[in-house]
């Protein structure tokens, strides 16, 4: 048995040798987490390894009646993330994006096609570096100053994920290029939508990304 834990029929992808993008060490993920001493993480198990990792944690859970359970949960780690509102303070505009989201069309969504704030993945690089990428490859606009709104667990019961939340003024001028990253099968439109029909849009749901409306919430009691 290794030091974490791990014993030899453990050695899977992932684990002790290394998945298709060249990781290991991703059952260890939580085993050393001591900010709350009500929990005590006891395994860590990889279900899957694809581009993104799910797992299956089992950790003792101490109650507020002071009994120690056995608890299990399946978390679905795919990086964090940050986006970003880009608006147009005299013109009272807001820039999104149309694109297709599979998810959503699986799971009730007309057409699939959401219209969102431009966001993606850190992948690595810090939360302004990476939407100001996220804004280049989508919509084509280099991003000047950024306002830090707030960090957000966006679905916290199931998904690793904490998005970074910044605002940031832009000029139509400075559109150029943009579209998304043909390799990775995007296919990203622009959308310029008055700030007063952004609401709306979001009351008749044809704004129905959870991180846009909190942006547009936010822009509702800072901006306009």
């Amino acid at each position: 048995m290794s030091g974490d834990g791990s014993t030899q029929h453990d050695a899977r992808p992932g684990h002790d040798v290394p998945d298709s993008r060249g990781r290991t060490g991703l059952h260890r993920t939580g085993r050393s987490a001591a900010g709350n001493p009500d929990v005590r993480v006891t395994d860590v198990e990889v279900v899957s390894d694809g581009w993104h990792v799910l797992r299956r944690t089992t950790f003792d859970y101490r109650g507020r009646d002071g009994a120690w359970v056995s608890q299990s949960r399946e978390t679905y780690d795919r990086g964090n993330g940050a986006t970003v509102l880009l608006y147009d303070p005299e013109a009272r505009t807001i820039l999104l994006t149309r694109q297709f989201r599979f998810p959503a069309y699986v799971n009730g969504h007309p057409d699939g096609m959401l219209v969102e704030a431009a966001a993606g993945l850190l992948d690595g690089d810090a939360p302004e570096e990476a939407i100001r990428r996220e804004a280049a490859e989508e919509l084509g606009v280099q991003v000047g100053d950024l306002r830090h709104l707030f960090d957000l667990f966006m679905s916290p019961g199931s998904v690793t994920e904490r998005v970074h939340f910044f605002a940031a003024e832009y000029r139509p001028g400075e559109i150029a290029g943009g579209g998304g990253v043909a390799e990775e099968g995007e296919e990203i439109e622009p959308v310029v939508v008055p700030y007063d029909d952004a609401l709306a849009m979001v009351a008749d749901g044809r704004i129905a990304d959870g991180k846009t409306v909190i942006l547009l919430q936010w822009a509702a009691l800072n901006l306009f």
